[in-house]
């Protein structure tokens, strides 16, 4: 019987209940043979965001999993030891990101927050639809490269090229 490691992605961003949820939920569905996925936030919200779970609904078989964390829940001995953390937004710089077990590397992606002040109903819902499309493209483009590039700058460079997925992107 053949063993299979799976590959650990931490899914990072400040409330963790939009942006990293969907990053995890996308990740877990689409190649949860390969990869463990998990995400967090620097200050949790108190429950996923409504219009995340929207867009999740279609295609994601398990929401119920899903629930805001806090970034601290992934740096006690007893928390899995990732391979890579992925910040989606600034969080990392502002809040000082913890120190994570097992030394993983780190890579931004960075996607425009969906829930900007003033932004009317109508457009978070706009907002939301094309994060969710730009993660989508982004995890995709992760999910099929070669594991030595996951963590590189190179393959943020690769992955900023992937039409439609142009937001800020840059490696850490």
């Amino acid at each position: 019987m053949r063993v299979t490691i799976k590959y650990r992605v931490l899914f990072l961003c400040r409330e963790n209940s939009s942006r990293s949820i969907m990053a995890e939920a996308l990740l877990r569905e689409l190649a949860g043979d390969r990869f463990e996925a998990f995400s967090a936030g620097a200050t949790p919200a108190a429950r996923v965001h409504p219009l995340a779970i929207a867009q999740l609904r279609p295609g994601v078989s398990d929401l119920a999993v899903l629930s805001p964390k806090s970034w601290h829940e992934f740096t006690g001995d007893w928390a899995p030891r990732m391979d890579l953390v992925i910040a989606l937004d600034d969080c990392v710089d502002g809040f000082h990101a913890p120190a994570f077990p097992g030394e993983p590397r780190s890579i931004r992606w960075h996607f425009a927050d969906p829930l900007a002040e003033g932004m009317s109903e109508a457009g978070q819902s706009r907002a939301f639809e094309k994060v969710f499309w730009q993660i989508v493209r982004r995890v995709t483009v992760f999910m099929t490269s070669p594991l030595e590039a996951r963590s590189t700058s190179g393959f943020a460079t690769n992955v900023a090229s992937v039409p439609g997925a142009n937001e800020m992107l840059c490696a850490g």
